[in-house]
C-alpha cells in the first residue's frame, strides 16, 4: 500500500486526486495540504510515501516546501505535478531534491504508474518528458562547478560514461540494455555504480549532472 499526501492549493484538484487515488486498492490518501508550508508541516506528521506537491502556490511555493522535506531527511519522496507549457520552475523542483514530475494532463494511469514508480525508488516517471524539458530549459540551468563535475566525471569507467549518457537520454533500462546489448541485471547494476560515483541520489539528478558537465545538450530547434 502507497501512502500519499496531496499538496495543492485548489481544493477542487485535491478533490480530483483523491478520488483518483482512492479508485485503486493499493494506493491511500495519507492527508492533504492547501500550502507549502501545511505540506512540510503534515509530512513530518504523517511520513507519506510520496507528495504529490504542486509547484504554485500562495505563500511557500512547491519548491521551496519540496526542499525543507529533503532536508529533513524524511523517507518521504516527492513527485510534481506541473504545467509544461507554463511552468518553468519544474528544474528548481528537482535540483530541491523531488524525484520527479508530472504533466498536470497526464493521463490517470501515467499518474497511478508514476507515484508507484516514486515510491519504488525510481525517479524516472516519463523519459521523454524528462528531456524535453531539460532541453526546454537548459539555457536556464546554472552548471556546476567544472572542476567538481570532471572529478566525479573521472572516477566513471568507459562503460559507465555510456550509462550516463544514455540516462540523459531519456532511456528506460530495457532500452539502454537492448541498445547497448547487455542484460537488464547488468545495465542495473551499472546504474547504480554511476549514481553513487557522481554523487546523484536519483536518475533525475544524474540527468542534469549530464548536463552540466557537458554531456547531453539541448535538442537543436
Amino acid at each position: 500500500m502507497t501512502t500519499v499526501l496531496i499538496v495543492d492549493d485548489q481544493p477542487l484538484h485535491r478533490l480530483g486526486l483523491r478520488i483518483l487515488l482512492e479508485s485503486v486498492p493499493d494506493t491511500q490518501v495519507a492527508g492533504e495540504a492547501g500550502s507549502g508550508s501545511e505540506a512540510v508541516r503534515r509530512t513530518a506528521e504523517l511520513h507519506p510515501d510520496v507528495v504529490l506537491m504542486d509547484i504554485r502556490m500562495p505563500g511557500l511555493d512547491g519548491i521551496e516546501a519540496t526542499r525543507r522535506i529533503v532536508a529533513t531527511g524524511n523517507r518521504s519522496r516527492v513527485l510534481v505535478l506541473t504545467t509544461f507549457d507554463l511552468d518553468e520552475y519544474a528544474h528548481a523542483a528537482l535540483r530541491a531534491g523531488a524525484s520527479g514530475f508530472l504533466l498536470k494532463d497526464a493521463r490517470p494511469e501515467e499518474l497511478l504508474g508514476g507515484i508507484r514508480a516514486v515510491a519504488a525508488g525510481d525517479a524516472i516517471i516519463a523519459p521523454g518528458l524528462t528531456r524535453r524539458l531539460l532541453d526546454a530549459y537548459a539555457d536556464h540551468l546554472p552548471r556546476a562547478t567544472q572542476a567538481a563535475g570532471e572529478e566525479r566525471l573521472e572516477a566513471l569507467t568507459e562503460r559507465e560514461r555510456e550509462i550516463l549518457v544514455a540516462i540523459a537520454r531519456g532511456w528506460t533500462n530495457p532500452e539502454i540494455a537492448a541498445r547497448l546489448h547487455l542484460s537488464e541485471s547488468t545495465v542495473k547494476t551499472h546504474v547504480g555504480r554511476v549514481l553513487a560515483k557522481i554523487g546523484a541520489r536519483d536518475r533525475i539528478q544524474a540527468v542534469i549532472f549530464a548536463y552540466d558537465i557537458g554531456l547531453a545538450f539541448p535538442n537543436p530547434a
